[in-house]
């Protein structure tokens, strides 16, 4: 049989356990981590640095995203969770006995992403009004917002994911926000990669997403929102209306090999990777 050392970010729990038996331990040995697929990149990277140094198996998985990693540490089948989104109240009550621990290792914004030629065509920045009306398939045509005559398709993320509540914080603020809109032209995905995905093949399509997604990929586009764009600069001065922090959470203190990988992290070595996938860091948050 070939073992595969190399971490798998898409199988499911119990495939990645088996995985670990031949990475140099048994089940019980394996620090596992699952959740956010904005953090993940990170964590891949960290578990890379920390395997090859100890040996010692870790597997990452983002199955079902922040809100499935917070769902899997209080439930004990992880030692840690990711999350792109702050530990909510509703998170609470749905585990009252889960004693949440979160580290935050960084910070992360989340643009409104449009193709190129709708962005080049004049479709720069929106406002939240624009925002709202574009997700509530209120405005259909790009046209609309100075576009081109394109109609416009949505996808939306999934409840509970950190991009989708970073979203909702800004189009609504306290307010509740509705339920999706009953249209042929709004769909909702998954994680980053897919997302991206649906808007590099639908021509007139926009989506929220992490910007580090989009470096490297110039047929994509991120907008201002009411005036500010999304940069580093902007973000680190809380100016940039869609920022979420970047959690490590554990259930409970963070103990031996979780503790061990959630202090690498923060460390000014492991503060060196969150750059790498257009993350900003502690220190350049001033934390």
């Amino acid at each position: 049989m070939i073992c595969l050392r190399s971490t798998i970010r898409t199988l499911p729990l119990g495939a990645l356990l088996a995985l670990s038996a031949c990475a140099g331990g048994d089940a019980t040995d394996t620090l596992r981590i699952s959740g956010s697929t904005t953090v993940n990149p990170v964590a891949v990277d960290a578990a890379e640095v920390l395997r090859g140094r100890s040996g010692k198996p870790i597997t990452v998985d983002t199955q079902g995203g922040s809100a499935g990693g917070l769902a899997q540490v209080c439930g004990g089948e992880i030692a840690i969770a990711m999350s792109s989104k702050p530990i909510a109240d509703s998170d609470r009550q749905q585990f009252p006995n889960c004693d949440h621990q979160p580290t935050k290792v960084g910070e992360d914004a989340v643009g409104i992403i449009v193709r190129r030629d709708v962005y080049d065509a004049g479709v720069r920045n929106l406002t939240r009004e624009q925002a709202r009306a574009i997700f509530e398939a209120r405005t259909t045509n790009w046209r609309e917002l100075g576009g081109p005559d394109l109609g416009i398709f949505v996808y939306d993320k999934e409840p509970g994911r950190g991009t989708r509540e970073a979203l909702d914080k800004y189009m609504y603020g306290k307010e509740t926000a509705p339920p999706p809109p009953d249209s042929p032209r709004y769909a909702v995905v998954g994680g980053n990669e897919e997302t991206r995905a649906k808007l590099m093949s639908t021509p007139g399509s926009v989506a929220p997403l992490s910007t580090s997604f989009v470096t490297d990929h110039p047929e994509l586009a991120v907008v201002a929102l009411d005036g500010v764009e999304a940069t580093p600069q902007s973000v680190a001065a809380g100016k940039y209306p869609m920022s979420r922090p970047l959690y490590l959470v554990t259930n409970g203190p963070a103990a031996g090999r979780a503790k061990e990988f959630i202090d690498f992290v923060a460390s000014g070595e492991g503060q060196q990777i969150l750059p790498r996938h257009g993350y900003l860091t502690l220190e350049q948050l001033g934390q």
